[in-house]
């Protein structure tokens, strides 16, 4: 095994390790009264990411890592742990939002609406790079623009029905009311 089967070996475990965060925080979200949105295209997401990681071992196992680029992923995964602790228990790689909860301004989200979404476009066009596939680091690129395009959509929404739905009552504690989006069923 090369450089690159370390790399891709590291992300395996990092992606690994944050799905266990993500299935303990979506449990804490859902017990909160967390609704989920975009359940539909959850199952793409991890599929792009699948076969992205599938990919980089088959062409990139064997291969030298760019110190240039590889630099540059570190930075990214500087990143990465620092958007993961702005949210805390809020980070989940599903959409979920609990019905009055605000959107988190701390962090980086103070100068950018979604700098996870950022920092995973990056790191799939980063990569390939280090690992000299820049035709593997375009087609994912464009893939996975795609398919943010639509989450985005989908989270921004999720943020702005949570505001409206929580309301007040004369006791202190959020109420609920469970609207639907277009084409999308809120679900608990």
């Amino acid at each position: 095994m090369g450089e690159g089967g370390w790399l891709v070996a590291f992300l395996v475990v990092q992606r690994l390790a944050e799905l266990a965060l993500a299935a303990r925080n979506t449990r804490r979200l859902r017990a909160a009264g967390g609704v989920e949105f975009g359940a539909s295209h959850y199952p793409l997401m991890v599929a792009l990411h699948a076969f992205w990681l599938v990919g980089l071992w088959l062409l990139g196992h064997d291969r030298g890592i760019d110190p240039v680029w590889l630099a540059a992923f570190a930075v990214l995964q500087a990143g990465r742990v620092w958007v993961i602790a702005s949210l805390g228990s809020r980070w989940t790689t599903r959409v979920i939002v609990v019905p009055g909860s605000l959107a988190v301004v701390r962090g980086p989200y103070r100068w950018l609406r979604h700098p996870n979404y950022l920092i995973v476009a990056l790191e799939i066009a980063v990569v390939p790079l280090a690992l000299g596939l820049p035709a593997f680091a375009l087609v994912f690129s464009l893939l996975n623009a795609a398919l943010l395009a639509y989450r985005i959509h989908v989270e921004n929404r999720a943020l702005g029905w949570a505001i409206e739905a929580g309301s007040v009552n004369a006791a202190g504690q959020i109420t609920t009311q469970i609207t639907t989006l277009a084409n999308e069923t809120p679900r608990r």
